[in-house]
């Protein structure tokens, strides 16, 4: 889509403005973390509504100058905000050309640990490596081909996990349910045999802290070397339905690098695990919706079960929080917009906590509201964007909420929780700007078969 052609330049943010930019919307998301979340930080934003006030701020910013985009003077180089929804969906449309996912930022922090990755290549690289990323998470396909077996995974590691839990007084906290989550992940791309591998998940992890530095930070390349090298083990004895056994057909020294594109899926999968300890929060704070999942997660495990009320939960959750903030892009020529042009090589930045907590627009922006993701053409023009959108969209974005909701099921299905403390999260109160999961905790109890029929929240 291409907009009239104007000469005239985009609104410009003032030094102050600027400021305010860098400081409340900027700022807070990059100590929180891009690559990986800082738990003490993620305490403190939560604590003083700091996504609240970069909310506000972009808000300020449509107010007075309009559609925008607004222009910011930055030292580095010029970046653009996106303030309008129109805007927004151009933006995720006409990806990569002329708005590239290969951002110099998001380079330079990526490429700590994925140099190769589909997300910041660009032309022909971009191209061979996002066929492969379609072809082996099955992009276009609601229901991934192992997906059976991915469900029965979610089942086993959830039995497990809830077995660990009545060791621990019945008591669950990020922690526990991190570790069975990154059994699930690992069995999901690797295999079975990498169930207990938890050094890999450090390794990454290790590279993801020096990731969060960007060019601050020397590349920590011997570790990646290791970390690779680790992943081509399990590709070369990839299992069967595994996402390494996908791998088989594609050449170790092609273009698309397919052994360089493994990270990201086991990057992304931590996002998801996030959402999901926030989806079980809500439910927890919200006993109507609860009954519903409970309804769902009650039916008898099927191999293709789609869960859609839970899986509706789990994008709630992400619309509420979304686990990527900022999404970025760089324009690779002069556009074009309704208030005037934008250089070549800016930086553009659509905000999604704005959009999608928009209290101005939106009469469910700061309530729990699964229904709308039942029936989407209620708000299709509208940029909701927990997966990014467009041509860009995450490729696995199916299999992320086949094991996202199949987890939840498993978990709801025979035991009750309730937030500890019980007032963490109220439905009669607006949902919070920030909801730490690394503070979140439940406890667990095991339901008799009348209760069963009744609640997932005590």
């Amino acid at each position: 889509m291409v907009k009239e052609t104007v000469t005239d330049s985009l609104p410009t943010a003032s030094f102050s403005e600027t400021l305010s930019f860098l400081l409340k919307v900027m700022a807070p998301n990059i100590a929180k973390g891009v690559i990986i979340r800082r738990p003490g930080v993620m305490h403190v934003a939560e604590h003083w509504a700091l996504d609240k006030r970069s909310v506000k701020q972009v808000q300020a910013f449509n107010n007075k100058y309009g559609n925008g985009p607004l222009l910011f003077k930055t030292p580095f180089k010029p970046m653009a905000l996106v303030l309008d929804p129109e805007d927004a969906n151009r933006v995720m449309e006409e990806t990569p050309e002329p708005f590239a996912t290969a951002e110099s930022a998001k380079k330079s922090a990526l490429s700590h640990f994925e140099p190769d990755m589909a997300l910041i290549s660009h032309g022909k690289a971009r191209e061979e490596r996002r066929r492969l990323n379609e072809e082996v998470l099955q992009s276009g396909c609601p229901m991934h081909s192992f997906s059976a077996h991915f469900s029965q995974i979610a089942e086993q590691e959830v039995e497990a996990l809830l077995e660990t839990v009545r060791h621990h007084n019945d008591k669950l906290d990020w922690p526990l349910f991190f570790d069975a989550w990154n059994r699930i992940v690992r069995r999901v791309v690797l295999g079975d045999a990498a169930r207990d591998d938890d050094p890999l998940t450090q390794e990454l992890i290790q590279l993801r802290k020096a990731a969060n530095w960007g060019f601050m930070r020397p590349k920590r390349k011997r570790l990646r070397r290791k970390f690779h090298d680790r992943l081509a083990h399990y590709v070369d004895q990839a299992e069967p339905n595994s996402l390494a056994s996908k791998l088989s057909g594609y050449a170790t020294q092609s273009q698309a690098k397919p052994l360089d594109q493994m990270p990201q899926w086991l990057f992304a999968f931590e996002p998801a695990g996030m959402a999901t300890f926030r989806a079980l929060a809500l439910l927890c704070a919200h006993p109507k919706q609860a009954e519903l999942a409970q309804a769902e997660a009650d039916q008898k495990p099927h191999p293709q079960s789609d869960n859609p009320f839970l899986k509706a939960c789990v994008l709630e959750a992400l619309r509420l929080w979304p686990t990527t903030p900022l999404i970025l892009r760089e324009t690779t020529e002069r556009t074009c917009w309704s208030q005037g042009e934008m250089p070549t090589n800016t930086t553009l930045l659509i905000h999604a906590p704005y959009f999608h907590r928009d209290d101005r627009q939106l009469d469910m922006a700061n309530r729990f509201a699964p229904e709308i993701w039942l029936d989407p053409e209620q708000l299709k023009h509208w940029p909701l964007l927990p997966f990014s959108g467009g041509p860009g969209i995450c490729p696995g974005r199916h299999i992320v909420l086949l094991v996202t909701s199949a987890v939840l099921a498993a978990m709801m299905r025979n035991h009750q929780f309730r937030l500890d403390p019980s007032d963490r999260l109220t439905a009669d109160e607006p949902m919070p700007a920030l909801l730490s999961n690394f503070h979140l905790c439940f406890r667990v109890k095991q339901a008799d078969s009348s209760s069963n029929q009744e609640s997932a929240a005590l």
